[in-house]
Order: C-alpha cells, then sequence, then structure tokens
C-alpha cells in the first residue's frame, strides 16, 4: 500500500488535492448566487439569504458574521457600505450556510441508486523528465457512500474531507496513492 505523497511538485507535477476538487464540484453541484460579493446585485442576495430567517441569521453569526443588527440593516437599506473585510465575511458566511442548507439534499442525490460514478483525471505530468513520470491513467470508479465526503464538505472540514476522500480513493487498489492529487474530478448527481 503506498503512502501519502510527502514532496508532491517536486520533479514538477502540477494538480491539486482530490478531496480540493471534491470540493469544488460539490460546491458547483450546490449552486447558488454567482453574482460576486464586490457588485451590488451579490451583495444584496447573499445579505438577504443570510437574513432572511431567525435560523439563517443563527447560522450566518455561527459562520463567522458577527455585525450588529444595526450594522446589517445599514447594509440592506444601502445606507453603508461593508469594507472589504466584511465582504469577505459576508461571502465566506453565505458559502457555509449554503452548504449546510443544501448537505442533505445532496448527500440523497449522490448515494441514490447505489452511489455516483466519480471521473479521476490524474495529474499533470507534462514538465516532469521522461525518466521520471509515472505511468498514472484516467480512472472512473463508483462512490456509494457520500456521508462523511459530503459532511466534511458542509462543515468545512479539509482535514476531514481529505481523510475521507483518502479513505474512499484505496478503493481504486494498490495503485491509489498515485490520486492523490489530480487534476480534475468529476461526477454528477
Amino acid at each position: 500500500m503506498p503512502e501519502r505523497t510527502i514532496d508532491f511538485g517536486k520533479f514538477g507535477a502540477r494538480g491539486i488535492k482530490g478531496s480540493e476538487a471534491v470540493a469544488r464540484k460539490l460546491d458547483e453541484l450546490s449552486g447558488g448566487i454567482v453574482t460576486p460579493v464586490t457588485v451590488k446585485r451579490g451583495l444584496m442576495a447573499r445579505l438577504h439569504y443570510l437574513t432572511r430567517t431567525d435560523h439563517s441569521r443563527r447560522a450566518a453569526r455561527e459562520a463567522g458574521l458577527t455585525v450588529t443588527d444595526r450594522t446589517l440593516r445599514a447594509w440592506l437599506d444601502e445606507r453603508r457600505r461593508p469594507t472589504r473585510a466584511n465582504l469577505e465575511r459576508i461571502d465566506l458566511a453565505y458559502r457555509r450556510v449554503r452548504r449546510q442548507n443544501v448537505a442533505r439534499h445532496l448527500l440523497a442525490r449522490l448515494n441514490a441508486g447505489g452511489g455516483t460514478r466519480v471521473e479521476i483525471h490524474p495529474l499533470n505530468q507534462s514538465q516532469v523528465a521522461r525518466p521520471l513520470q509515472r505511468v498514472v491513467e484516467y480512472r472512473t470508479m463508483n462512490v456509494r457512500r457520500w456521508d462523511r465526503i459530503v459532511g466534511s464538505w458542509a462543515s468545512g472540514d479539509h482535514q476531514g474531507l481529505d481523510e475521507a476522500w483518502g479513505d474512499t480513493i484505496v478503493d481504486l487498489g494498490s495503485q491509489w496513492g498515485q490520486y492523490e492529487y489530480v487534476t480534475n474530478i468529476g461526477f454528477a448527481a
């Protein structure tokens, strides 16, 4: 069984951690507001999403948006504009609350019908000297249990997501370590 990659990119290989690619794909599947928070429309949409109900306000506070109700009203009434740091907090809180809200639905979709087929595109070795290149190919696998992966993603636990994804790709067999870093991971639900 191969060990974890210790010095990724030392010889010129390029890619991202598989768990990061999975998180990006889950973010894409979860949908949401695509207009940037720096644009008035994007800011207002996020603020309305985060302040619509008491539950969403509580979740926004837990996610790090800890401004007073007076400040929130001033932003919503457009009497004041949030600082750059507060714009980042608003966007981060929105993403966290959105993840929590869609996690249960997304989990049901991914686990339905015996799981979801995942395509794993290997790391890019075009910059690696020929004698040092690994033989790595495109792989597919069926992930049947998404509970730990989606749970870690929804809570923002990067370490837990990495461990859950690592435990999942072990199903690839003895070559699973070659797919710890990838160029892309694709799946649809």
